[in-house]
């Protein structure tokens, strides 16, 4: 049977299920992608509101090469159907005692933000981008070029002894990080990269740290117009290779017989046959809502958790804030009660380390004018039905945030705000079918996981694989992208043909 006669069904049109159709399609295999809302992108998604355009999910791009790829293989270039451009300051970061340190990607001008911070603390941060960069370099060779899917995986690709020192894996990210900073500013910062994958440093393993090696080597970007333009790109790329796409179409159940899937069945009844088919809908939300998976087969993946939730606050404000920089960081003065909180306690916290999103700093065309978007989204615990958060924890917590900024220079934000979209766990649950409302897929967490997402290859169903941040290699745009690409190797590794 050639590609062509392959039928492929993928579930969800976030990024890993739009890279996973291109990548499919562009092996000649027939692609259908079907997403329950009405637009594709998932979690990266745009509303207009007011004179002001959200960008509802991810604000920061990173490794433009991941996205790049897929056009290549097409035989395309990324550059005729989106614009990317460098973001500076990657970050503004502040802090509590009026201290503000920027992230800038060139050297001198890094050094002279470090220098702020002490005379030591540039050449520390020197060598914390040398280990940075060493740790990079490892998991590019194996688990992002190979797919590596587990610890197992890991040891047979690098070896016993090059696994345990080449990935740092008897430390926690903060101990990795404290091995070679002193200044606790810099501590803070650099632990906060962690962000990416919305899990705590001190439980994260120290691999973790491969994070500003990769923002610094590959740049931070931002999509001119706006994130959703990413998605945009690639939907049309996606139709010109052939891939029908189905929206406002929610599927109720994967069909199976025996040990094989045969298709899914959508929420009005009709059933599309498939040969195989691919899940952007998070492992365990499918599992438990697609599959009807058995407790024996849960347990098998209960040790991926979900990652931390948000509290999303999108905001139109009739003036400009010029302090801020296009991306911000303002940090808890307890950092560690702040994880705590969110991890290991399922508190709202006290004093959290919010990030705030300026767009207009870079598109101002996003806002009327005078006016800019203040997006906010401190780090809060998922779902949790056995201790739950009520809808006035988080309207409280909402405004303990807003005062926080308020008293850390954006003097009478509230009062300028003049439209709001506000987002909790349950909404973003609601409308991604995330697990417990989770943003980032599954945590990272050396005692747990060792930061292991799940495999892509399903353990029930030989010809189902899953895409997106749940699974390896694991959250944010980049990542998910990636995982679209490896299910291709994989799938067509399983067919003989890699």
């Amino acid at each position: 049977m050639n590609n062509q006669d392959k039928r492929i069904v993928i579930i969800g049109a976030g990024l890993g299920g739009l890279s996973a159709a291109i990548a499919l399609a562009s092996e000649g295999f027939d692609v259908e992608l079907v997403e329950k809302n009405a637009k594709v992108g998932g979690k990266l998604n745009i509303l207009y509101k007011d004179g002001f355009t959200f960008d509802l999910g991810p604000s920061i791009l990173t490794m433009p090469h991941i996205f790049e790829a897929l056009f290549t293989r097409a035989g395309k270039k990324m550059s005729d159907y989106v614009e990317i451009q460098a973001v500076e300051p990657h970050w503004r970061n502040f802090f509590e005692d009026g201290t503000t340190i920027d992230l800038m990607s060139e050297p001198e001008a890094m050094r002279r933000e470090l220098d702020k911070l002490g005379p030591e603390v540039a050449a520390e941060f020197a060598r914390f981008l040398a280990y940075s960069k060493k740790l990079c370099t490892e998991t590019e060779a194996g688990y992002f070029a190979k797919g590596l899917d587990s610890f197992w995986d890991l040891i047979s690709f690098y070896g016993p002894l090059r696994s345990l020192l080449g990935f740092d894996v008897f430390r926690s990210m903060d101990q990795g990080v404290r091995r070679f900073i002193s200044n606790p500013k810099l501590v803070d910062i650099l632990n906060y990269f962690i962000k990416y994958v919305g899990s705590s440093p001190y439980d994260a393993p120290a691999l973790m740290n491969l994070l500003p090696h990769i923002q610094f080597e590959y740049g931070l970007w931002y999509v001119k117009g706006g994130m959703y333009g990413l998605a945009q790109a690639l939907e049309r790329l996606a139709l010109e290779l052939g891939v029908r796409i189905r929206l406002n179409a929610e599927v109720a159940e994967i069909t199976r017989e025996g040990s094989r899937a045969t298709g899914i069945r959508l929420k009005d009844g009709e059933v599309l046959p498939s040969d195989l088919v691919v899940s952007n809908m998070e492992v365990i939300p499918a599992m438990k809502q697609l599959l009807n998976s058995s407790e024996a087969a849960l347990n098998k993946v209960r040790r991926f958790e979900p990652s931390c939730s948000g509290l999303v606050l999108h905001l139109g404000v009739d003036r400009i804030y010029p302090q801020l920089a296009h991306h911000n960081f303002f940090y808890s003065d307890k950092p560690r009660e702040h994880f705590d909180a969110v991890f290991h306690r399922n508190k709202l916290s006290d004093d959290p380390t919010v990030y705030l999103v300026a767009p207009c700093k870079t598109d101002p065309a996003q806002a009327p004018a005078g006016c800019e978007i203040i997006k906010v989204l401190p780090h809060i615990p998922h779902l949790d039905t056995g201790n739950p958060l009520s809808a006035e924890d988080y309207r409280a917590f909402r405004e303990r945030v807003l005062v926080k900024l308020e008293r850390m220079g954006l003097s009478d934000l509230r009062r300028h705000i003049v439209t709001e979209e506000y987002w909790t766990p349950h909404e973003i649950q609601a409308r991604y079918f995330s697990n417990q409302g989770s943003i980032y897929g599954v945590v990272a967490d050396r005692w747990k996981n060792l930061g292991f997402k799940a495999p892509q290859r399903s353990s029930e169903l030989k010809n189902l694989y899953f895409v997106g941040g749940s699974v390896n290699p694991g959250g944010g745009m980049p990542m998910v992208t990636l995982s679209g690409q490896l299910v291709r190797d994989k799938i067509l590794s399983d067919l003989g043909q890699g």
